[in-house]
């Protein structure tokens, strides 16, 4: 035990959840903005099944969505097999736990990205465009500091997901102390042994203070970049 209370298994749990969320937001961020751009802007075929493929992981029991993830990307699976022939490993390892815990907050990413994008007044970015500005660098100067409060939402609503995902992981990648176990499997296993109800209550406690300050930070934030927005325009 430490100062605080907590034992080695318990410090690891803390440790390797706050490793997997924060992977599992900044691995999802450039996808999340390229999929809600798309959902957003794009007028193509098979943009509602997109939606719909994007937003499964909500609908779906999270033990399924894992158990599609070790068909997939297990040693075995499709994608899985010939990764793991490379020496890259998703299954039973903690980088498995920062894919299911990013699948799963996906869908919650891309909905705050996509409802931001579609906030912007196209009028500023056509004003860029006739000043002889490329669409990328439109993309970068106007449209992308216009939809940051969007971005910084759903990175954080990610971030929280990931932080007390649960379902996905467990079936993805066990419950190894040391190893994938997050809080959410900490909590879990000392729900299942006798007497371990204060050291869950000690890892719920963890749970609630870090999902509350990461909601804290994303409002001080958004008010930060809504304020310079507001002053630029």
């Amino acid at each position: 035990m430490n100062d605080f209370g907590f034992g080695p298994d318990e410090v690891a749990a803390i440790h390797l959840s706050l490793k997997v969320a924060i992977w599992a937001t900044l691995a999802s961020l450039p996808p999340g903005i390229a999929v809600a751009l798309a959902l957003a802007r794009g007028r193509f075929w098979g943009r509602d099944l997109l939606n719909g493929i994007v937003h499964l992981p909500l609908i779906l029991p999270p033990v399924v969505t894992g158990y599609a993830l070790l068909l997939l990307m297990g040693r075995q699976g499709w994608v899985g097999k010939p990764l793991a022939s490379i020496g890259i490993v998703f299954a039973f390892n903690w980088t498995g736990a920062a894919l299911a815990a990013g699948v799963m907050g996906f869908p919650l990413m891309v909905r705050a990205i996509r409802l931001s994008i579609e906030a912007v007044d196209t009028r500023l970015e056509q004003a860029a465009g006739t000043l002889g500005a490329p669409p990328l660098w439109v993309f970068a100067t106007v449209t992308l500091p216009l939809m940051l409060p969007g971005v910084l939402a759903g990175a954080v609503l990610a971030f929280a997901k990931a932080l007390g995902e649960f379902g996905a992981t467990i079936t993805f990648v066990s419950n190894i102390p040391g190893r994938t176990q997050t809080l959410s499997g900490a909590i879990y296993a000392y729900t299942q042994s006798p007497g371990g109800d204060a050291g869950a209550l000690r890892l719920v406690a963890v749970s609630v203070v870090l999902s509350l300050m990461a909601l804290l930070l994303s409002e001080a934030l958004a008010r930060s970049v809504s304020r310079r927005i507001s002053g630029v325009a």
